[in-house]
């Protein structure tokens, strides 16, 4: 069952996948901070996992990339 915290975790983790695609962030720092700016209090715990990191690392560069 979800709770409404793993919907807010998802939510999170979406729109980093976001703005991670658009290609203007270098890395899941610079988009963790993008998050915080926009006001997503949880956007360090969304990040938390190394799978979350790596997978928006290489979305950065992939969009950085075209």
């Amino acid at each position: 069952m979800m709770t409404g915290n793993d919907r807010s975790l998802q939510a999170a983790r979406a729109r980093a996948y976001a703005l991670a695609e658009s290609g203007r962030f270098d890395n899941s720092h610079a988009v963790q901070q993008a998050l915080a700016a926009e006001g997503w209090s949880n956007a360090g715990l969304a990040l938390d996992s190394d799978y979350a990191r790596k997978a928006i690392a290489e979305r950065c560069r992939t969009a950085q990339a075209h």
